[in-house]
Parts: structure tokens; sequence; C-alpha cells
């Protein structure tokens, strides 16, 4: 196999791509096979045969010339042709042709492509293009698309190509003739450098072995690409696993559909329960059901179609799944039945890569016969040899297997069951064919018996296999056997004795193979066979050589040296020396540990048979070591020694090439050059550059020459001993550890001539750092070429990646003078790219070289830089990364200028952090600093170091070097229970170590009878206490803290006024907790007013007892028990409702028992009373309703009511903030709890505000109502109308009185009747009698006499005078009437009315 196509660890299959058809006949040979075709087809359709025809045998190149001259000769009268049919007017007309069709292309990204063609018509055809069967909208994309027509010529300029511009286009030209079409393919490729030397590429493999051309098939060449490729995977046994890969073919046709193939380890890979494929139509997938260990190995995907073929390929590791027991033994894998007979069968398999941590003590074999689920164990003992004889079986039915190991934790799971095998002989099996198909039973025919023959004598009896359990036999049939079958007995003697012992007594075999088992291991065996049939048993074989019992297979030696070699961040090449004189190895099985954890852990669980293998799944930058051991049927070798330590990381290689190669400044015969840095850096740091140019005479490039021999080391140089006014192309090389790569591409064409521009060049070296989700650093170097002036600032530009060229633009409108700024306000998730700008005084010269497209994201585990403060005061910049690899570095910046001795600073680095310290800080280090990691993508970060936060660093940095302990609270006094003292402070935080100095008046205290100490730790409390103060106790008390290096004091100044007044009021305290232990007042006699003014004289008691007593006092004498006492909850009362002067006195309460005496005084005389009257007088003031108007006959009357009304109140009337002078017209006065002012007769002049004020011997409160306006308008008119309605009650019509209800009167008597009559004017006098009006005469006289008297008189009473009788007083203000019954009665009447 071919080395270069060789993936280290495993190989990839090589396979035959498409070839174009070559017959291979020489011209002889190739004229003879002329003329045999032409003789079969004379004769066939000549079948007399009488016509016979000459074969002239020509030159190869003599039927070349005839058939160019035959075309030539076609092709000029097709042209005659075409040309009269032109001269024909009727034929001018035609449908449209392409004179010259699209070409396809093949471009890289970002480059333009222009397809065009000639299409000749007429009428002049309509041409549209298509981008897969899709018309082209210009419009849709502008700036994208270009379509151009002239001439008859047509064009599609395409710019700036992405990968999703890769389609096949279709231009279409019809007119009123008919359409015709034509096709062209683009395919846009992705530059990663030359090729990638780290994979082969069979586009490359397939030049090796003799492709010149891409075959052409139906004149269309496929190119096919393989994207979105699946890597090394890892999964665990029972789980299910995918595998797939996107693949593009151009063109896409739909009826040329790819062949796509599977392989595993080189073999090809059939759909089955374990396998299933895919093929989408754009994406072939493969999907591993039911992993098991199996199913490791190299899977290798290809793709092929009519041009060539394409592969990728890429390890799946399989793990073992967890065990049912704990320390069980993973399953064996890979059963396999081999040398299938009538009964007999060998079943083998491979030992598992783990054991559980104990020894393997063999293995169980069952068996199923298929079509039934019932598993049946082979063995009763375990096997160690991985491989084993199964007996016993049925002929013609079919069979699974299954392993299982077993060590001294308990058993593993089954392996994956083996293909089904059939229970028959060989030759039957050749000639019957497929099992039957559910059962699986094999159909066997037997031939018709015929007169038997005892069958010969067995040979070629050999001994196949032997161990220490099992021997097993082989023989042939023999000759000699007849027409029916034949069965055999085996027969054993042991080695130099003649005694022969029958092994199958019972039942014969069927099969020419046999395992015989219990022999005595150690001892020699000799064997022979015996034939049998119907006819009885044959002569026996020849008997073998003596065997002994034991393994004859050795289990191979331990593996020798192992190498193991970097390959990428995550994978080892491990290699190593073979296992010397190994027989039938099955492979090895590779173990890895990381350096000091003792754990090993399998890096492959199926055999691998070369001696290298790629170990995956490690960890980036972790140290690993390696060990190897062997595997055959016999066991499992000892393991090689271990490797050497390896830190896993990416192996280098050289860097891909430069790109974007730039002059920065020409003068007459040197060019200063500039270029970006390779993509790829081959794993190791770039050590320089170098750069070759050539001379461009006519267009003709010259000769490559070296412009320097040492390599540079900055992205920039100067090629100087150039010639004048000439062309030069350049290219650039990087080179690393690894080497020197391969040279960038061609730069354009340069003219060496001195440029003499007053502005600056472009800027170079552009460089993002610090890309977070809306900002970003960008960094430059200055142009080299200063223009006439030196430059003075610069101009950023900014756009969208995916944006015209027309949306340059600015982000700041003054120049920058710096070579580095910050830019802000970015679109999360937009990709954006960015150019320079210098100016000097001139103007702004050239934009540089625009950046590569960055997106604004903050990655996954973006870290900033952190400022720290240690315990000695030492400020530090901290920095980290968690996506460094082992050549990565920190490179700190201040003003993103690389410090590389710094003088103020010390840097240091251990494992992914790295911190600068400073030395010494000051206002020297402001500034920007800032860290990046190389070799990592794009981490980085800055910190500002302004003037307000260095300020804040040193207070921390002196506060760490000097450090106190923080105090919650400084020393403080207070006294307890009995007048006690407490001295104490609180510390924020303290250790357990920490110690207390107690000092008075700088003497140290200590623990003793007047001084008690404690310090609680946990709390930081310190205490000291005191029983009393004395007068020697005056001065000054300190506490001194000491917690390491930590100290703090706080001390407390007791003297002069300070000290007397807690002395006095420590002995106070003292007294007081005498007073209480009896009967005492917990609150001191007081008072309070209620809402209903009433005044409760109170206190509160405690520890009182039943015969506890309290007696009130006033002056001296106690309180009678007709005022009203209460004590209750342990308060006493005494309420005195309707207050007054008399009520002034010293009130007292007295409690007293057993166990003492106590008394409370309250002084509510004098001053006290009138305290107490002003808060009465305030109740009452705050119970007073708003002043309200209303309105009387007399005139406005203004009131508010109190809840209670008592003569010492004070209260002032005030209108227009002016006490009011009361007079006969303005009065107040107090109705029950009203307050009024009276307003007689009111006038415009007693409009205003008018207020009641009570007075409360503070601020009072004060009442007031607007009486102007509207409310002074309502309440005059009702006044008039009320005083209107006074003076008509006053003067109306009225009968005053004397007229009785009911007159009883005798017949013949005489009735006088007298009223009083008032009314003013005097009023009418009417009388009714019976509501009718009665006239003065002699028998009813009327009179009204001095218009006040009205009398009613009847001379003579008779019966016909009897009714209802009223008088009817009138006047202008109203009338009135007074109603009376006159009754007549009979005196005989009556006295019979009585009887």
């Amino acid at each position: 196999m071919d080395k270069e196509n060789q993936i280290i660890g495993y190989v990839v299959p090589i396979f035959r791509g498409s070839y174009e058809f070559q017959s291979g006949l020489s011209d002889t040979e190739e004229a003879r096979a002329k003329e045999s075709a032409g003789y079969l087809a004379r004769r066939d359709l000549f079948s007399s045969g009488v016509e016979s025809e000459r074969t002239e045998y020509k030159s190869r190149r003599t039927v070349m010339r005839e058939s160019a001259e035959r075309i030539s000769l076609n092709k000029r009268i097709h042209e005659n042709e075409e040309y009269h049919k032109r001269l024909n007017e009727d034929s001018l007309m035609h449908t449209p042709e392409f004179v010259t069709a699209p070409r396809s292309h093949t471009v890289w990204e970002k480059q333009c492509v222009r397809l065009h063609c000639t299409i000749s018509g007429w009428p002049e055809p309509r041409v549209v293009w298509y981008k897969n069967n899709v018309s082209i909208d210009p419009m849709s994309k502008p700036g994208k698309y270009k379509l151009e027509s002239s001439y008859n010529v047509h064009s599609l300029e395409i710019n700036r190509c992405d990968f999703d511009d890769t389609a096949q286009y279709r231009v279409s030209a019809m007119n009123s003739k008919g359409e015709n079409s034509a096709f062209a393919s683009v395919v846009v490729k992705r530059f990663k450098g030359e090729f990638d030397e780290s994979l082969p590429s069979p586009r490359l493999q397939s030049r090796k072995v003799g492709f010149k051309a891409p075959c052409l098939e139906y004149g269309v060449t496929f190119e096919t690409h393989i994207v979105e490729k699946f890597g090394v995977s890892f999964g665990r046994e029972g789980e299910t696993l995918s595998l797939g890969c996107s693949v593009i073919i151009y063109p896409s046709l739909q009826r040329f559909q790819p062949e796509i193939e599977w392989y595993r380890d080189d073999k090809l890979l059939v759909p089955s329960k374990w396998v299933q494929t895919h093929w989408s139509g754009d994406r072939a997938t493969l999907t591993l059901t039911h992993l098991n260990k199996e199913d490791e190995g190299l899977y290798t995907l290809r793709v092929i179609t009519k041009s060539g073929f394409e592969t990728h390929s890429a390890y799946v590791f399989v793990r073992d799944a967890d065990g049912e027991v704990a320390g069980a033994p993973g399953a064996p894998l890979d059963v396999y039945c081999q040398d299938a007979n009538k009964d007999y069968v060998i079943v083998t398999w491979k030992q598992p890569a783990v054991d559980g941590g104990s020894t393997i003590l063999g293995y169980f074999v069952d068996r199923c016969e298929v079509g039934t689920t019932h598993w049946a164990q082979c063995n009763d003992t375990p096997v160690k040899f991985a491989r084993f004889p199964v007996t016993g079986l049925v002929e013609g039915r079919s069979y699974v297997f299954r392993v299982r190991a077993v060590n001294k934790a308990g058993m593993s799971h089954p392996s994956r069951v083996s293909e089904p095998v059939a229970a028959m002989d060989p030759a039957d099996r050749t000639r019957k064919g497929a099992s039957a198909p559910w059962t699986g039973q094999i159909i066997v025919t037997e031939e018709e018996p015929v007169e038997g023959v005892v069958p010969g004598r067995p040979c070629d009896l050999t001994v196949i296999e032997a161990t220490k359990n099992y021997v097993v036999l082989s023989w042939k049939p023999p000759g000699d056997k007849g027409h029916e079958g034949v069965m055999y007995y085996v027969e054993k003697c042991v080695s130099g004795t003649d005694s022969w012992q029958r092994v199958n007594t019972e039942i014969p075999v069927k099969s020419p193979r046999f395992a015989l088992f219990d022999l005595a291991e150690g001892k020699s065996y000799c064997f022979r066979v015996r034939c049998c049939n119907s006819a009885g048993v044959g002569e026996p074989s020849d008997p073998t050589e003596a065997t002994t019992v034991g393994d004859k297979l050795d289990i191979p030696s331990a593996p020798g040296r192992v190498v193991p070699t970097r390959n990428t961040d995550t994978s080892v090449v491990v290699s190593w020396e073979g296992s010397r004189e190994a027989k039938e190895l099955v492979g090895y099985y590779i173990e890895n540990s990381i350096v000091g954890s003792k754990t090993w852990e399998p890096c492959n669980n199926k055999p691998v048979k070369g001696t290298r293998f790629v170990c995956h799944g490690l960890t980036t930058g972790e140290s690993y070591i390696f060990r190897v051991r062997a595997v055959n049927a016999a066991g499992i070798s000892e393991f090689s020694q271990e490797s050497e330590a390896i830190e896993v990381k990416a192996a280098i290689a050289s860097p891909a090439p430069p790109y974007g190669i730039n002059v920065l400044e020409c003068v007459r015969d040197s060019m200063v050059l500039a270029w970006k840095q390779p993509t790829f850096i081959g794993g190791a740091d770039i050590t320089g550059y170098f750069v070759d140019y050539r001379e461009v005479i006519n267009g003709v490039p010259g000769k490559w020459h070296e412009a320097n021999i040492r390599s540079v080391s900055e992205r920039a140089y100067r090629v100087s001993e150039l010639k004048e006014n000439m062309l030069y192309q350049f290219q650039v090389r990087a080179a690393n550890m690894a080497g020197v790569g391969i040279p960038s591409l061609t730069s354009e064409v340069f003219k060496c001539e001195e440029w003499t521009i007053a502005v600056p060049g472009p800027p170079h070296d552009l460089q993002v750092q610090e890309v977070r989700k809306d900002s970003l650093v960008l960094l430059w170097k200055p142009p080299v070429y200063q223009g006439r002036d030196g430059v003075n600032g610069y101009y950023i530009d900014i756009k969208e990646a995916e944006a015209d060229i027309e949306m340059w633009r600015g982000v700041n409108e003054k120049a920058n003078d710096k070579i580095f700024m910050k830019i802000k306000d970015l679109k999360e998730g937009q990709s954006y790219v960015f150019r320079v700008r210098a100016q000097n005084k001139a103007g702004v010269g050239r934009a540089s070289e625009p950046t590569e497209p960055v997106e604004a994201v903050t990655k996954p585990g973006t870290t900033e830089i952190v400022v720290n403060v240690d315990d000695d005061g030492v400020v530090s910049l901290n920095f980290e990364c968690s996506n460094l690899n082992a050549d990565s570095k920190f490179v700190w910046s201040k003003n993103y200028v690389e410090m590389t001795e710094p003088e103020r600073m010390t840097m240091e680095t251990k494992g992914n952090k790295s911190k600068a310290i400073f030395n010494t800080p000051s206002e020297d280090d402001l500034g920007i600093y800032s860290c990046f990691v190389t070799h990592t993508d794009g981490e980085s970060a800055s910190y500002t170091l302004s003037e307000e936060a260095l300020k804040e660093l040193l207070k921390v940095s002196h506060d760490h070097k000097f450090p106190i302990i923080p105090l919650k609270t400084e020393l403080a006094v207070e006294l307890l229970e009995k007048g006690k003292v407490r001295f104490w402070l609180q510390a924020e935080k303290i250790s357990a170590n920490g110690k207390v100095e107690y000092v008075f008046n700088d003497n140290m205290i200590s623990q003793g009878e007047k001084y008690k100490m404690n310090f609680d730790k946990n709390t930081g409390i310190i205490e000291m206490f005191m029983e009393s103060l004395g007068k020697e106790d005056e001065g000054t008390f300190t506490f001194q803290l000491q917690d390491g290096k930590a100290t703090n004091q706080s001390s407390l100044v007791l003297i002069g006024d300070v000290f007397k007044q807690l002395q006095k009021e420590s002995e106070f305290q003292r007294k007081e907790w005498h007073r209480k232990q009896g009967p005492h007042f917990v609150e001191y006699l007081g008072y309070e007013v209620t809402p209903e003014c009433c005044v409760r004289l109170k206190c509160k008691v405690g520890n009182m007892k039943k015969d506890s007593v309290a007696l009130w006092y006033k002056d001296g004498r106690e309180v009678k028990v007709n005022e009203k006492l209460d004590f209750s909850e342990g308060v006493l009362t005494l309420e005195i409702t309707q207050i007054s002067k008399k009520d002034a006195g010293v009130y007292e309460v007295v409690l007293k028992d057993d166990r003492g005496k106590d008394t409370s005084t309250l002084n509510l005389t004098d001053q006290g009373f009138k305290d107490m009257m002003n808060q009465v007088f305030s109740v009452i003031a705050n119970s007073s309703t708003q002043l309200k108007i209303q309105s009387t006959e007399e005139g406005i009357r203004l009131y508010s009511f109190v809840n209670y009304y008592n003569d010492e109140l004070h209260v002032t009337w005030h209108h227009k903030d002016a006490a009011i002078a009361f007079t006969e017209r303005i009065k107040s006065g107090v109705v029950g709890e009203q307050l009024w002012l009276q307003i007689s007769e009111p006038t415009d002049k007693d409009k205003g505000k008018y207020a009641i004020e009570f007075f409360d011997g503070k601020g009072g409160l004060r009442r007031t109502v607007e009486l102007a306006g509207q409310a002074f308008d309502d309440a005059y008119a009702e006044f008039q109308r009320l005083k209107a309605a006074a003076i008509a009650e006053r003067n109306r019509a009225r009968v005053a009185g004397g007229l009785p209800d009911v007159v009883t009167i005798q017949e013949g008597k005489a009735l006088n009747l007298t009223c009083n009559i008032s009314g003013d004017p005097v009023p009418e006098v009417t009388w009714l009698k019976n509501e009718r009006e009665m006239v003065s005469d002699d028998h009813y006289i009327l009179k009204f006499e001095s218009g006040k008297f009205a009398s009613f008189t009847i001379t003579g009473v008779n019966t016909a005078d009897s009714g209802k009788y009223s008088i009817l007083v009138k006047n202008k203000y109203g009338t009135e009437s007074g109603d009376f019954t006159v009754s007549v009665f009979i005196p005989d009447e009556e006295h019979g009315k009585k009887k």
C-alpha cells in the first residue's frame, strides 16, 4: 500500500475511480478485430455466402485523415446550404442558436466570475438567466448580479462569489420561432492553502494512479464535495449511533444519482438489523441501531459518480456497557462459527479488553436454535481458550451462539449473537443450499437405501487442536462408504499401551470431526476412528501420533517498546514493537492512564492488528502514559512496559501561506510590502517570513528571486535593489519550527516608481482583540509612507461583512491620535469588517486593507482582567484563560504596546492564570493594560487604570499593609440591673487567636473581684463588668485588640460631669432595684384626658399581692369611697368627670404591704392644674365641628358643637383675623354644647372670614368659615324670608282664647260667650253657624269691641240653636278660626233620658 495514502494508526481504503475506456490494442490487433467484426456482419446479411468482400487493411493515421476530410467536406456542404437558405426571405426567421455557449468555472471564494455566450436568431431572442432553474433577478440582490447584452453577446457577472453561488446556471433564448438553452456550472471553493497535508486527497490519489482528467459521461463532469463530515465518535454498548455527511455534487442532475457505500475496516457494510443506511439526495447517513464492540472500527463513506469518487473516514469507539454486577468483566466480541458439520461446530471469539479488575476465570458458550428463544449453556465449566467445540447438534437445524465471560465478581453481559450456522455436512450445504425461512432448519434429503456395504477405513486422521480442556480430531470419510451415510466411532488409548477404549459408545457421530473432553492433563494419548453403517462397523483408521493433553497454543509474549507521539489536541499516536513469535495473533489492546492517577482506561475495545493506533478522546494538556498487550485464542499477554509520559497537544506542522500582499511605500529602487498572517500557523509560533520577487516583462513573469536570506519577524519588509519603472510580483512564505510553508498566491503586479503624493500611505497589520457582543478593540500599525508631513491622526471605517462596498461608514468624526481604538455599539451576532485611514496636514490617505469578518459575540468562557490587592498590600492585575494550550503565552501590554522588559511591573504566570504586579503603584502607571493569549481564539481583555481607581487601590493597599481589626461598635458603657456597669465593644470579625488587653489610666487591669471580663470570639463581643462606680474609677478605659498582625483599640473617657452623671445613674438604678423588691410603681402617677373630656388619673403597679393595699389621697386626705376607683391589670385609675377648679390639688397613691411601701405623687395645682385644663381644652377644641352658617329671623348665626363644654374654656371669635367687639347687634353665647355668634340685621360690612379660636395653652385650634359671596347671599336671603315670616306670624289675625269646645245649655236660657282677638291691623270678625255666615239681630247678638274682644250672645236658646258655630278672624297677614258646638236640651227630655 502506498505510504502516502496511509493515515496514522489506521488505513483509509483506497478505491478505484471511474476511468476512461481504453481498448489497449495495437494498430494490427485493432485491424484484425475490425476484420472479424466485418466478416460476421456480412455472414448475417448474405446467408448464401456467394458474394464476397475484400477487406482493405489501413493504418490508424490513414483512417483518421480520411475521417477529418469527410468531416470538413460535410461542414462545407452544410455551410453552403445555410448560406443559400438565408438568401430566401422566407427563411430569415429562425430559432435562437448558441454560436458560443457559456463555459463552466471553478473559482475561489470572494472572486468574481463571468459567464458569457453569443446567440443568433431572428427575431432577436429574449435572453433569461437561471440559477438551479430559478430565474435570476438582479434587483433582488443589488450588486450581486450584473446582466449585459450587446451585439448578440450576453453575459452574467457574479460578484464576490460565496459558497452558496455553487450551482448549475442556464441561459435561455426564446423568440417566436422557438426556444433554446445552454448550461454551465459554477463551483466555488474555500481557500485553505493548496492542499491539506494532514489527510489523503482522493483526487490526488487518482492522479497518482493514472487519472489524466475526469471522465465525461453524457457530456457532464461531476464534482463531488463532502461537507458537514462526521468526526471521531464515541458510543456505549446498547446505544444507537448515527454517522452522516452532507454531499454536494455539481451539477445537480436528478437522473444521475451517486452510489453511496459504507465501509468498516475496509469491509463493505450491507444493511442488516445492526446497520441501516439512508441517502436523502444530499445527505448520507449510517445508523448503528444497537452498538456492540464489534461495531468499533474505521468507518469510511465512499461517494461514487461517473466522474470519480470522494471518501471520508473517521473512527468509532464503543465502550462497554455498565455491568449488572460491579466488577464484572466486559462482554466478549466477534463470536464466529467455523468448521460446522452435521453435529459439531467450533465457536470462536475475542477476549474483552476490560476484565473488571480481576482475572477472567473463563467463558461460557450458549446456543439457541433459530426460531426459538431458549438459550442452552454448552459447557459446565468455564473455558479459558477463546475457541470451543460444540457437539450434540441436531443435523439439519440452524443455531446461533453467544459467549459470556466470568470472573470472581460475576458474569458479564452476553456477547452479540453469531450469524446462524446450519448443522450439516459441508458438501451437503454446498449442494442443498439455503435454510428454511423461519426455523433455520436445512432441508436434507436422503438417498434411497440399497444393499448395505460395510464402509472402509477413514483416512487422514489428525489432531487439529489440543488444549488442556479438550482435543479435536479431524479425518476424511472413507472412499468405499456405500450409498448410505456413515457414522463414526472414536477410540482412544494411553500412549505406550494397546488398550483401546471407545469414547462414544452410545451414539456414533455423524461429522468427520470430534472433540474429546475429560482427558487427563499431561498424559499422552493416541486416537483412531471406525466407520459404521447398517451393514456393520468397518476397520479402524491408522492411529494418530501420541498427543499430550495441554495447550498447544501459547499466550503471546508482551509487546515491546511503546512510543507515543503527538497527533491532535485530543489524540495521541501510539506505536509499539509487536509480540515476538506470536502465533494466531488476534490483535492488541491499548490502555492509557493520566500520570499520577494509577487508573487505566482502555483506548480500544476491539483488538487492532497493526502496531500503530490513534488513541482519541484524551484531555488537552494532560500527560498520559500508555501500555499494550497482545491477544490470541489462548489468552491475553502481559502488559508491555509503560511508555514515556506525553502531554496531549496538537502536533506542529508548517504554516499555511500568508495572504493579502499589498504595497505600503514605493521609492525608485525599493518597495515596502505588507501581508496578513496565515490562517493556520501549524501549532507553533511563526518564526519569520521569506519574501520572493520576480520581474514581469510584457506580461511574461520571470524567475523568482529571494528578497531576504534571513527570515523577517514583522509582517512588513522593504525589498531593495529593484529597478525603477519595472513591474514586479511577490510571494511570501511563513516559517515555524516545523519548517517553511508553501508560498502565498502570487501578488498583483506592482510598478516600482517613487510615490510623490502628499497624503500618507495606508496603515497596515490590522488586528482585532477583546471581541465582545457590543464592542471590540482595533489595533494597527502606522503607515510606512508618511507623505509630505507626519501623520497626525487616524479615521476608522466600518461596514457589515456582507454589505456592498458603498456601505463603508466612519466610526470617529474627529481624528484619533492613537494606534488603537475601542469600537462600541455593535450589534450582537453581526459580522463586521474594518479599515483605517491615516491623515496628515495634506489630507486623508488611502485606506488600509480591510480586516477579516469579525462576529460581535461574547464567546463562552470569556473572562475579564481582575484587579486584586493581597494581604501584603500588593496590587496586581489578574487574567485567567481556560482555553489555552501548551504553547499559549500571556502577553501583557500597556496602552497596547507589549511590555517586554517592564521596570514598574513584574509578570507571573502559573497554569492558566497570569498576574501583572505593580512594583510601586503611582501616577506613572496610569493607562490601559491589556492581556492577549497566543494560540487561542482571540482570548484577550483589558483594564483601564484611572486616577480615581489608583487612589482607591492605594487606599486598599495601605489598609492591607497595615491592617486593623474592623469594629462594628466602639467602646461604650451601659448600666444593667442593680446599677451594674458594662463596658463593651464588638469587632466585625476576629479569629480564635485574637487577644484583648484591658487598660485603665494607662495601667493594665485583669480579672478579679472588681473587674469581670468576657471575650466571645464567635460574635466578636468584648465585655468588662463593674458592680458599681467609685470616685477612684474616674478616668479613661481602653480595650486593645490584636489578631495576627492586625491591631485596633478603642477608648472611653469618663471624667467630670459625664462620670458624675453615670455614677448618679448607677446609684439610682441600684436603689430602684431595691424598691422593686416590694409593691412598687412601674409607671408613676399621671393623668390622661378621655375623648369625653374626663380626667383619668392612673399609675401602673407591679409585684402586688393579695394583701397589698393601694390608697388614694388628695391634699393629704384619703379619697372617699364614693369617688370612682379602679384597679385592673396592674393599673390604678381615678376618674374625675366635669373637671373644675375645685378638683385642683395634690394627689397621692400609696402602695404598701409587709414587704415595703412605695409612694407616687401628682401635683395638680397652679401650673399643673393649668396644664391639665389646657389638655382638657385641647380635647374640647379637637371635638369641635366645623363652623356652620344658620339664618334666623333676627339675622345670621355662626355655630359649632363640642362634645363637652367647660366654663373655664376660653373662646375668641374673629372677623377678618381681628377679634370681634361684641355689641347689641353682634353677640356670642353657649347653648348646651353649641357655641354661637349671632349677627343681627347683617349688612355688607359683615361679609368676610369668621373664625372661632379655642385656647389650650399652646397653639390653640381655630375653626373658620367664609361668609361672603354666594354663602352670604343665600344666608341673607334666608334671613329676610324668616324675618318676614316672623312679622307675619306676630301680626296675623288670631283667636286668643275664651271659647269652649262644647256648650250644653237648657232651652230658654241665655248664652253669652266672649273671646280675645289679636292682630295688626285689626282683623275682621265673622261668625258662622253650620258653615253659614251669621248676622247680628235680636236673637243673635254679635259684638266686636275695641278691636280686641268679640262676644256672642243668644238671648233665648231654643232647640233650633243647636249646631256648630265658628268665629273667623282675618287680616292681611292671615286668617284663624275658632269652633265650638252648642247643644240645647229640654229639661223633661233630659230627665227622661236619665231615667
